[in-house]
């Protein structure tokens, strides 16, 4: 039996269906570890988000019938994988099938925060425009300049190719240097201090986890380019938001569109209030077409996991 902690799209609703009996508890909001154990009877397998946190407690509680969690998502940081090899519980994600979503929304946020685009809504939609004047609203050109992402991986490269098609110039941060056929001439900084000081656009794509957490802090903050934008789909974590806000308030940075947070679904509330922040609820993968995937691949590796 297969327990599924969310409403997933139909297509892959029906498809879990077609091939398991399902328990579906179809869950909004904060995840509480007994919304899994209040419903595990006789439970095989697990299909979660990554708003529901398997940690070492939930996973030792879990009965020896669960073999599988599946996750919807790239990031395993909501699991405890060291808790479940131990449980000989296996885990399988969903990789690659959200790449071209995520970098579409990348750069979506880049534009939107360069031209003003949430703000401009927002004076419409109070009634505030008073026509087209010369002066009005003058937002930020995005062809031909700098681009610097952190994390040049998959989702990285794509926002890179797509970068490529406006003529802007695409430098990258990495843990390590990539092959020459993967870097499509992007340009490698083997240190922040170099990579941040050239950069009009920064986008974050980095994973989350210990390593980059608030690598995005004052002091990295200091080292941009004045009037630099910022845009992140990678991980909230990523980013010291008090520091980020701080520099949105001085004009430090020009702009910043995110859409992902630390404590999702809370948003910090210094960003609420500035109108040179687009915020968006967490939407990099919302497609049709990468949700059925990632729904599909998930399922596969469940079945998988099941049948081995």
């Amino acid at each position: 039996m297969l327990l599924i902690t969310r409403d997933m799209p139909p297509e892959v609703l029906a498809r879990a269906r077609r091939e398991h009996e399902t328990r579906e508890l179809r869950l909004t909001g904060r995840f509480e570890a007994r919304h899994v154990l209040d419903n595990i009877a006789g439970i095989n397998a697990i299909l979660c988000i990554p708003a529901d946190k398997f940690d070492a407690a939930l996973i030792k509680a879990l009965p020896g019938t669960v073999k599988v969690i599946g996750t919807f998502s790239v990031g395993m940081e909501h699991i405890d994988l060291d808790a479940a090899a131990a449980r000989g519980i296996k885990i399988c994600h969903t990789p690659d099938v959200l790449t071209t979503a995520t970098a579409e929304l990348s750069l979506t946020l880049m534009l939107m925060a360069a031209r003003r685009a949430g703000e401009g809504e927002r004076i419409l939609r109070a009634g505030r425009w008073q026509g087209l004047a010369p002066t009005h609203h003058l937002g930020r050109g995005v062809a031909g300049k700098t681009l610097g992402i952190l994390g040049m991986g998959r989702i990285g490269r794509a926002l890179a190719e797509m970068a490529r098609g406006l003529n802007m110039q695409v430098h990258y941060r990495n843990r390590q240097r990539l092959p020459a056929e993967l870097e499509q001439g992007a340009t490698y900084h083997a240190d922040d201090a170099s990579f941040l000081a050239v950069l009009d656009f920064l986008s974050i794509n980095a994973p989350g986890g210990k390593e980059t957490f608030h690598w995005l802090n004052a002091e990295r903050l200091a080292l941009l380019k004045p009037g630099a934008i910022i845009v992140n789909t990678g991980r909230g974590t990523t980013i010291d938001d008090d520091a980020l806000v701080a520099a949105l308030c001085t004009g430090h940075v020009a702009a910043a569109g995110l859409d992902v947070f630390a404590n999702e679904p809370e948003i910090p509330p210094g960003y609420l209030t500035l109108e040179n922040v687009v915020l968006l609820p967490h939407i990099g993968s919302a497609t049709i077409e990468a949700r059925n995937a990632m729904g599909f691949l998930a399922l596969d590796g469940i079945k998988a996991a099941l049948t081995s």
